[in-house]
């Protein structure tokens, strides 16, 4: 007798529970690279999104605890000292238009076999991961003089996503 996957309790298959899982942190990579910064300030962003993913562990959403506790396993646990990588696609425009193509694929799955608060709880979640990501670190300006905390590019992804998901 074997166990059942808790995805599979969840309603969801293995594909479907990769595309889930993958998601919040590709939302981290995208919001990250909209905008080119230093190093420095990638690292503190996905730093930000990466906690953000670990924070909902600890979710009412059984849903989304779920998959922030498998989004951790993958990428490593922050409050265990384990970085994730960080990625920077060579494309930035590729790379966001494929997050938001999965983003609204993830919005169809939610609708469909997803409870309305968990679906509606997953979407709010990934807007709260790229809100920690792109408002980890100005960009612009001189000497900190000038920048933006905010750029028109990270606007523009996070108001993007909101419609993928929203779909």
């Amino acid at each position: 007798m074997t166990d059942e996957p808790l995805y599979a309790k969840l309603g969801f298959t293995d594909g479907e529970w990769g595309l889930l899982v993958g998601l919040p942190h590709a939302v981290v990579t995208a919001a990250s690279a909209a905008t080119h910064d230093s190093a420095r300030k990638t690292r503190a962003e996905s730093a930000a999104g990466i906690s953000r993913i670990s924070d909902a562990r600890a979710s009412a959403s059984t849903l989304v605890t779920a998959v922030a506790t498998a989004a951790v396993a993958e990428a490593g646990d922050p409050e265990l000292g384990e970085e994730a990588p960080v990625i920077e696609p060579a494309d930035p425009a590729a790379y966001a238009s494929d997050v938001l193509g999965r983003a609204a694929e993830v919005a169809t799955l939610l609708s469909a076999k997803a409870s309305v608060a968990d679906a509606e709880t997953y979407r709010h979640w990934l807007l709260e991961v790229t809100d920690a990501v792109v408002g980890a670190a100005s960009s612009g300006g001189l000497l900190g003089i000038g920048a933006e905390t905010v750029t028109e590019d990270e606007r523009t992804f996070r108001d993007d996503l909101a419609s993928a998901l929203a779909a």
